[in-house]
């Protein structure tokens, strides 16, 4: 599941995500990733959902992502707030399995590449294409793949 941020919302309108946000005094990742869940896209979750993490993802923009691995059950009902969320797509596994992904993109201001996912006839870029990518690597296909080797676009740094 990946969401397109509303053009509302004031930090990185219109950007492919995943639900999250700010922990909230004395939440753990875990609970704060459950609460974001619930209040972006309406899914509840228990804390029996929690499968795990992933790594530590530092943006340039200053932020510390904790990616949270729940299960949400075979057909969860979404209900996305329209005030943060203006899509939200269920991606099949097979499409981060697909050739060309993922897509690493040298810039000058970086040794990193930058990391793409295609999705939808555009790119999703890191941190969201770090995240779904280790994802992919680790939870679905087993390997042992770190992501800290991978560049934010530009327009992201801010």
């Amino acid at each position: 599941m990946i969401t397109r941020r509303s053009p509302r919302t004031p930090a990185h309108p219109g950007q492919f995500a995943l639900p999250g946000g700010r922990l909230g005094e004395g939440e753990s990742p875990a609970e704060a990733a459950r609460r974001e869940l619930h209040e972006e896209v309406g899914l509840a979750l228990g804390p029996e959902a929690v499968l795990g993490m992933l790594d530590d993802y530092p943006t340039r923009s200053g932020h510390l992502i904790t990616p949270v691995v729940m299960w949400g059950g075979h057909e969860p009902a979404f209900e996305p707030d329209p005030r943060e969320v203006s899509e939200l797509h269920v991606e099949p596994f097979e499409s981060l399995a697909a050739p060309g992904v993922p897509r690493l993109v040298p810039i000058a201001e970086s040794d990193r590449p930058v990391i793409q996912l295609p999705l939808r006839d555009t790119f999703v870029h890191a941190p969201t294409a770090a995240v779904l990518y280790q994802f992919a690597e680790v939870v679905v296909f087993g390997r042992d793949t770190r992501v800290d080797g991978f560049e934010e676009p530009v327009f992201a740094w801010r």
